[in-house]
């Protein structure tokens, strides 16, 4: 299947943009790809013309045209939420109310507890406002991953599959592969989480994931 007369706004290495893209991919939904350069001249996602599709000024923003009329959503979870219940044939949560908490828990673990503390502009403040330097930057995102994967490494012990719950992709799975990928790039040791780590491996074997990742985009640089 395919949306219609949509626009996804995001940028090729944005965690939550990814996380987008895995969601769209396990649907087989396309949409057009709108870069917003986060860096280049100050970065894009601050102009008055992005800024009046996003008003948080981040990626991404899922445009949907109906009607004549241009409907917004942004912060990647909502967009997810949505997504999951406009295309309900391919399920991103578990049909079991107690099991879809756990499952949204997890996400939420990584995507409202680690990811917004090591965001890029968390991180340009640090380096900018409060003069951090790069080992201090890099100590201050090392403990938040820490933190934050040694639960999640646990909560896999317990709960984890071939994904990190059960044998099917979840929006746990979505919101891990995209910050695991931040946490390599930053160089994070990944030994104490063997969990994590064969649940990411498993993810990025199939196209859903592959199709998604950040070089494979079209204005990755």
């Amino acid at each position: 299947m395919a949306t219609t007369n949509t626009q996804l706004f995001g940028y090729w290495r944005s965690s939550a943009a990814y996380r987008v893209r895995i969601a769209m991919n396990l649907k087989s939904l396309v949409a057009e790809q709108v870069s917003v350069h986060l860096v280049k001249d100050g970065g894009e996602q601050h102009s008055d013309a992005y800024v009046s599709l996003n008003a948080q000024e981040l990626v991404p923003s899922l445009v949907i045209n109906q009607a004549g009329k241009q409907r917004v959503l942004t912060q990647s979870l909502a967009i997810i939420e949505y997504l999951d219940e406009a295309y309900p044939d391919v399920a991103l949560l578990p049909a079991d109310l107690f099991d879809k908490s756990i499952v949204r828990a997890m996400a939420m673990l990584i995507a409202c507890e680690v990811h917004p503390l090591n965001n890029l502009k968390v991180l340009q403040y640090l380096t900018g406002e409060l003069n951090v330097d790069n080992d201090n930057k890099q100590a201050w995102y090392h403990h938040w991953l820490n933190e934050g994967f040694s639960a999640l490494e646990k909560q896999l012990e317990q709960h984890s599959g071939t994904f990190c719950f059960g044998d099917s992709p979840t929006l746990a799975d979505i919101c891990l592969v995209p910050q695991v990928y931040n946490a390599k790039r930053f160089e994070l040791d990944m030994s104490p989480y063997p969990n994590i780590e064969r649940v990411n491996a498993h993810c990025l074997t199939l196209p859903a994931f592959i199709n998604a990742v950040p070089e494979n985009q079209a204005d990755a640089v």
